[in-house]
């Protein structure tokens, strides 16, 4: 594609990270295949980084999506009415041959007005279960693409349209894929990646440090625990562990998370959309904690898919006690072939191509064009 040949696709996106970050991967893959791109996002949101910074960003008003049907939604919500037609007087400028949202509120009014339309759409979901936005939209739109082989809460007239592409992750993790699962044996370090998201989690700091104290003189002995760990959390965190005699890097963030995950034996994390897709880029088992009152209770369902393929071990948050957590570790690495298996069961469960699975998709919308997709089928 080149010059006034170049199609246009449109992404709908705002938010938090779990609906931003694939955008900014369907961008940049975009982009390099020559497509032309435009951002509309709501008011409420902020500057955006990698590729999104670098595209024509609109914004219009949106509001929050509580699961009530469409035109319920169009009464007793003012801000999403104005925000749809703000939406289709922006594309009935642009003529974008695609529209493609990524769920959560900042996406609906232009979903929708692009359905209202008749233009080209997709949406991509991030969790297993999918999000009030998407379910709302997905018996609307033409494609729905997974990041989970199974999505729960996909309308029965919308099976049809799923494709599972996975969840993009950045380079820094799918260039990690290469690397092996590091070797138990011997003596050396055994090392413990502790990820709490963004925020860290204060429920991993209380419990963690008390179940290390807990574990098999053994292997608390050559434990090395990387620990994510909210601000004012890092001094007694750091003082228990040194209590214990266990060496202990702690930091309320980490720069270098891809090399950490790549060392990992074992993971401790919550289980939001980003994290999964990022331990399975990488093949690392996990056991995974969801956040109780995250919206429709989403990382449950995504702990559980990873429960149900092998490639990780969910405990829930209420049963999260040092006790139960001392007891899965030491049996884990009293079998060090379980975690090897693990480990393969979430790389295999992983996608490293998912940007580019995401762009062929759009891609094979685009009217009257010669796809990427069809280009590499030839």
């Amino acid at each position: 594609m080149n010059g006034q040949q170049r199609a246009l696709v449109v992404l709908a996106a705002g938010g938090t990270g779990g609906h931003v970050f694939p955008a900014q991967a369907l961008a940049a893959e975009l982009v390099e295949r020559g497509y032309r791109l435009a951002l509309i996002t709501d008011r409420r949101g902020g500057a955006f980084g990698g590729s999104l910074s670098a595209i024509e960003t609109y914004r219009i008003r949106a509001t929050g999506v509580a699961g009530k049907h469409l035109a319920a939604l169009l009464l007793s919500g003012p801000n999403l009415a104005v925000g749809t037609v703000q939406a289709r007087q922006l594309l009935k400028r642009l003529k974008p041959a695609v529209v493609v949202g990524f769920g959560g509120y900042a996406s609906v009014p232009t979903m929708l007005a692009a359905t209202f339309s008749g233009l080209r759409t997709a949406i991509h979901e991030q969790n297993a279960l999918l999000g009030r936005a998407n379910r709302l939209l997905a018996s609307k739109v033409d494609r729905v693409a997974t990041s989970f082989l199974v999505s729960g809460g996909l309308p029965a007239d919308a099976v049809d349209k799923a494709t599972h592409t996975g969840m993009p992750v950045r380079p820094a993790i799918a260039a990690m894929r290469t690397r092996t699962y590091p070797d138990l044996a011997g003596t050396g370090p055994i090392e413990l990646l502790v990820l709490g998201g963004s925020q860290g989690a204060q429920v991993f700091s209380e419990v963690i440090p008390e179940a290390v104290g807990q574990l098999a003189d053994q292997l608390r002995r050559r434990l090395r625990v990387t620990q994510q760990c909210r601000p004012e959390d890092l001094d007694r965190v750091r003082r228990h562990y040194g209590e214990l005699g266990v060496e202990a890097i702690l930091a309320a963030f980490f720069e270098d998370v891809p090399e950490r995950l790549a060392r990992a034996h074992l993971l401790i994390s919550r289980a939001g959309a980003s994290s999964v897709a990022e331990i399975t880029a990488v093949g690392r088992p996990a056991i995974l904690v969801p956040y109780p009152y995250a919206v429709d209770d989403h990382q449950t369902a995504n702990a559980h898919a990873m429960d149900e393929v092998g490639a990780g071990w969910l405990i829930p948050n209420e049963a999260f006690t040092p006790e139960t957590l001392a007891a899965r570790v030491n049996a884990l690495f009293d079998l060090p072939a379980t975690l090897e298996k693990t480990a393969a069961s979430a790389r295999a469960a992983g996608r490293a191509d998912a940007a580019a699975c995401l762009a062929d998709m759009v891609a094979e919308l685009v009217p009257n064009g010669t796809t990427e997709a069809r280009r590499r089928a030839a």
